[in-house]
């Protein structure tokens, strides 16, 4: 009996020691994994909160995506609404803002949802433990359930810390290249002004080099003709001065003159070079080696031969 008591009671104590280590244990992965989100979430300056979850069936319904935004700004982040105003470091550099989501796991009698924040690469930042409600009613159950997921949000002391890694994705190929296209266009912008100044030179060069002689004419008879009732010529067609330069945009070009000032935006159809001309009731076509654009003024049809460079 005595070495039996002695056996359970080392079995005891044992049992204790291996608690203590486990407990211990979760308490230091436990800080590792705090540490680890606080720094990382202070990397990122901007939160993006979508306009609807996933597991709910209508946009901000029971009023939790607007609660989530209200519940991170609360915590000290710049959290705004997926659509809104971006500011224009963000407009630069979506990386700067993590995504947020909010997930529902399946539970019997308890509301279970958890926090989820993912990066520009659509890799996951930081889980929250789960808040949970045993509410019955839907909107009650979710508000206490999305509260508790952002308690453990409250405790992480945010601050934002620019990463170099994160801020410097600005100038990555990523960026968008509209700049590059304007300096493109203001390069080519340049060379024609150039061109036509040539031009002006060589024709005043002309004028200076040949002399400039009137022909005599005999005074004629002013006629006065008999009025007559012209009648409106179906078409009339005139040529513009200008070139313009087409730029592409969503299903069409705009075309933009030497300003550059766009002057006209035209849609593609369904025929190869056809295009309707956005805000005016016209047709743009070619015609043998011309752009000719078609429209009514009044009773008369027009026929206007545009000067564009693809």
């Amino acid at each position: 009996m005595h070495k039996v008591y002695l056996y359970n009671s080392g079995l005891t104590i044992y049992l204790i020691k291996m608690k203590i280590k486990l407990i211990l244990s979760g308490i230091f992965f436990l800080m590792i994994s705090f540490v680890f989100s606080q720094s990382s979430l202070n990397n990122y300056k901007y939160i993006i909160v979508p306009q609807k979850f996933d597991f709910l069936k209508e946009k901000d319904q029971y009023q939790l995506n607007s609660l989530a935004e209200f519940l991170f700004k609360k915590h000290g982040f710049s959290a705004m609404m997926e659509g809104a105003d971006y500011p224009d470091d963000l407009k630069m550099n979506r990386c700067l803002a993590l995504r947020s989501d909010v997930l529902k796991e399946p539970g019997m009698f308890r509301t279970k949802l958890k926090v989820e924040l993912k990066d520009c690469n659509d890799q996951v930042v930081y889980t929250s433990p789960l808040g949970e409600s045993r509410e019955k009613e839907f909107q009650k159950a979710y508000n206490y359930a999305i509260r508790g997921a952002f308690k453990h949000l409250g405790n992480l002391n945010y601050t934002y810390k620019p990463s170099e890694s994160i801020t410097s994705l600005a100038t990555t190929p990523s960026t968008p290249q509209q700049p590059v296209v304007k300096n493109e266009v203001s390069k080519e912008i340049q060379e024609l002004k150039a061109e036509i100044e040539s031009l002006k030179k060589e024709k005043v060069k002309a004028k200076e080099e040949v002399p400039e002689v009137k022909p005599e004419v005999e005074p004629v008879p002013e006629i006065v003709p008999e009025k007559k009732i012209e009648q409106a010529k179906p078409v009339m067609k005139q040529e513009s001065s200008g070139v313009l330069y087409a730029q592409e945009i969503t299903n069409g070009f705009q075309l933009v003159d030497s300003s550059p000032k766009v002057v006209y935006k035209i849609k593609k159809t369904g025929l190869d070079n056809v295009f309707l001309v956005e805000g005016k009731s016209a047709v743009l076509f070619k015609k043998g080696n011309d752009w000719v654009m078609e429209y009514y003024s009044g009773d008369l049809l027009k026929q206007e031969v545009l000067k564009i460079k693809f």
